[in-house]
């Protein structure tokens, strides 16, 4: 019984703690005040900033409505706890409803992770091999590969919205939109440098390698509703697609570069055979990546919303792949790892990782 008390007291702190981090009472208070607001006669006359309060209202409510329920409910425990010291038959029930209750506040807990405005958006993912040469570009395919098989799993669609080949073998980078909900809030985990340790299959003496490779991780950026451009602020360059040579070499300049000359950010795209097409792919990948800034710009103290760019060196890799000589998958950010690296590199198996960093964002 005396545990069971513990039990509950231990649960009730970790509601206060979320109550508290979370500031429950000031979202209350902006509930009072968007619903008289929502109330007044000129309301509508902005139809577009309407909608917009009214779901930032039902967000709110949503959210205060079931903390506070769980508060309420283990507030009842509580209390029958209290009586149970005296009816030890009511035990049982206690228990098994402090158990659900637990869960519930587990699974709020690790919602709480995707929190951000972006997360339940599609992603688009970029691969850029590091220094290396064909080794670090080898490495690169290995990691598109990864994601791909990853996709599968959770059965995201996925296009590859721009390529380039490597010398030898492997690519030099590409870049692919996986299309699902929560896409972006899943794979922003896996922005940051990727090392691989292996015994390489293009050294003839097959020595032991380490290869980097960094990879990007936007949200998609959504019409103009996230990013407006001034079309005096691209500079547009057309040029021709690089091919694999023979009937494949482009006759016609289709490939375009984009470059937003506020910012410096380049962007190509030559997948396409139409330059038209391929000025449309540009000009996503550029509101993504300016997306990607504005998210910095307004979160700058969350790390996991930063997107800044990282130099594919030693010491900024955030995970580690290692085949020689030993298996394991280590990820530096959560010290989670496995030996299992055929079910991570060949199966897509990145769900544990994924995991592992989201609840190291959670509160607390």
């Amino acid at each position: 019984m005396t545990e069971l008390i513990s039990n509950i007291e231990k649960l009730s702190e970790r509601i206060k703690n979320d109550l508290e981090r979370l500031d429950i009472p000031a979202k209350e208070k902006e509930i009072s005040e968007l619903e008289y607001t929502t109330g007044q006669a000129e309301f509508w006359q902005d139809s577009q900033k309407a909608q917009a309060a009214m779901r930032r209202l039902n967000e709110l409510k949503k959210s205060a409505h079931r903390w506070r329920d769980l508060e309420y409910r283990l507030s009842e425990l509580r209390e029958l706890g209290k009586l149970a010291e005296d009816d030890p038959s009511l035990f049982t029930d206690i228990q098994k409803d402090l158990d659900g209750l637990s869960a519930e506040l587990d699974k709020l807990e690790f919602e709480l992770a995707y929190s951000g405005d972006y997360d339940e958006r599609n992603a688009i993912l970029s691969i850029h091999a590091g220094a290396g040469g064909v080794e670090s570009q080898d490495w690169a395919e290995m990691l598109l590969n990864m994601y791909l098989r990853w996709a599968e799993r959770h059965d995201y669609e996925t296009e590859i919205l721009e390529m380039s080949a490597g010398d030898e073998a492997g690519i030099k980078s590409v870049t692919v939109i996986l299309r699902g909900t929560y896409a972006y809030g899943n794979l922003r985990s896996e922005h940051g440098v990727h090392r691989l340790i292996r015994l390489s299959p293009f050294d003839s003496d097959h020595a032991r390698h380490t290869s980097f490779a960094l990879v990007e991780v936007m949200p998609e950026a959504e019409a103009d509703a996230d990013i407006q451009i001034n079309p005096e602020d691209i500079k547009l360059e057309a040029y021709r697609s690089s091919g694999a040579g023979g009937q494949n070499v482009q006759k016609v300049s289709s490939a375009v570069r984009l470059t937003h000359l506020p910012t410096g950010t380049v962007v190509t795209a030559q997948t396409e055979r139409s330059q038209y097409q391929n000025r449309e792919i540009a000009m996503s990948l550029l509101k993504a990546r300016l997306l990607k800034l504005k998210i910095a710009e307004q979160e700058a103290e969350r790390s996991r919303l930063k997107g800044e760019r990282i130099s594919a060196e030693w010491g900024s890799q955030i995970r580690s792949y290692v085949l020689h000589p030993y298996k394991m998958v280590k990820d530096h950010r959560t010290d989670y790892e496995t030996g299992n690296t055929t079910a991570v590199l060949e199966q897509g198996d990145l769900d544990p990782f994924i995991d592992a960093y989201l609840k190291s964002q959670m509160v607390g």
